[in-house]
């Protein structure tokens, strides 16, 4: 991009190209996953990667994408509100975020009316309400104005990503795609990958939310969000923004007269850049990609469909997770430190949804 924001033609790219191989001063840098094997000393070695264009996919490698379920505790559970359902209640509501309460546990279930009954996201804001965003402020090669545009641009992806609805139904998220930079060649290859012939390395859920429409169906309009947006400076003066945002999704099953209530759980962290056009090759309006990261309570274990794909009832108590109990709705921890702890695990048990 130029400096008055205009493309860059392809003959000024291949010129790029040329001078970069050769060695030429001051020729901008073309966004690169080059580095992203460090993502795999995650899982070893506390602390953040350096480097620029450090890619960090944890969930591309090495198992860490780990698929939530409810399983056997879901069956302690019905035992113990058969001998005490007062104590069981408290499970629904303690903890980080939950409801305190009484009555019996079946009164906390999840309605077609009530979607996010028994669930801490029930005090959960709506939609980009829930995500906050931070004082606007000059930082790197951005004035105060600019940086607050970044911002909304970062969460205008969120929502073109993880809540639109037509995304949500299993639409292509063109909109979202739109704000990532075209130059930046191994994510473009990862999209392609992904909405073409999507697997365990190229997934579409590690940025996107959608659910196959003749499986499951939306309860609502409404999704639950609770997260935030940070920024800092950095490296080559670029604006790095950072999202770690929660979503609550209440689903049914496609066939008319479904009435049984489950949610998927899904907290994202994504690391974007708003890179100086005059140090990296990109495209106005656009950034590249950081790093990507998912965490998923009832989403699929082990699934590579493109999309969640939820268990509803007997599949949930017949699921084997092999991985950490974990909370899915605590965000004390962050998101290294989950992937972390699940290690190579495919499946931990959710001790709510």
């Amino acid at each position: 991009m130029g400096k008055d924001g205009t493309s860059i033609p392809d003959e000024e790219w291949e010129r790029f190209l040329r001078e970069a191989e050769a060695g030429t001063q001051g020729a901008p840098e073309e966004p690169s996953a080059r580095a992203r094997m460090v993502a795999r000393r995650l899982q070893e070695e506390p602390g953040r990667p350096e480097g620029w264009r450090t890619y960090r996919p944890a969930p591309r490698r090495r198992g860490r994408k780990v698929w939530y379920v409810v399983g056997l505790l879901a069956a302690v559970a019905l035992l113990l509100v058969a001998l005490d359902p007062g104590r069981v209640t408290g499970w629904f509501g303690g903890g980080n975020g939950g409801d305190g309460g009484s009555g019996e546990a079946g009164a906390l279930r999840p309605t077609v009316e009530e979607p996010f009954k028994g669930s801490p996201a029930e005090r959960w804001d709506d939609g980009t309400a829930g995500i906050s965003l931070p004082t606007a402020r000059a930082t790197g090669w951005m004035n105060k104005e600019e940086v607050a545009r970044a911002l909304d641009r970062s969460r205008d992806f969120l929502a073109a990503s993880s809540l639109d609805p037509g995304v949500l139904r299993g639409e292509r998220p063109r909109e979202a795609i739109a704000l990532i930079n075209p130059r930046q060649r191994d994510v473009q290859d990862y999209l392609t990958a992904a909405f073409g012939t999507p697997s365990e390395d190229d997934d579409p859920l590690l940025l996107f939310s959608r659910f196959a429409e003749s499986e499951v169906r939306l309860v609502g309009d409404v999704v639950k969000t609770q997260g935030r947006i940070t920024y800092r400076e950095g490296d080559a003066g670029a604006v790095e923004v950072t999202t770690d945002v929660t979503y609550v999704y209440p689903v049914v099953r496609a066939a008319a007269g479904s009435d049984e209530v489950v949610r998927t759980i899904a907290r994202r962290e994504i690391v974007m850049s708003w890179d100086d056009p005059e140090k990296v090759v990109i495209e106005p309006g656009t950034f590249s990609l950081v790093s990507y990261k998912v965490d998923t309570t009832n989403g699929g274990c082990s699934t590579f469909t493109g999309y969640f794909t939820p268990e509803f009832g007997g599949e949930r108590a017949a699921s084997d997770p092999d991985g950490p109990e974990v909370d899915p709705y605590d965000r004390s921890t962050s998101m290294d430190a989950r992937m972390r702890e699940a290690g190579d695990a495919e499946c931990g048990s959710a001790i709510r949804s």
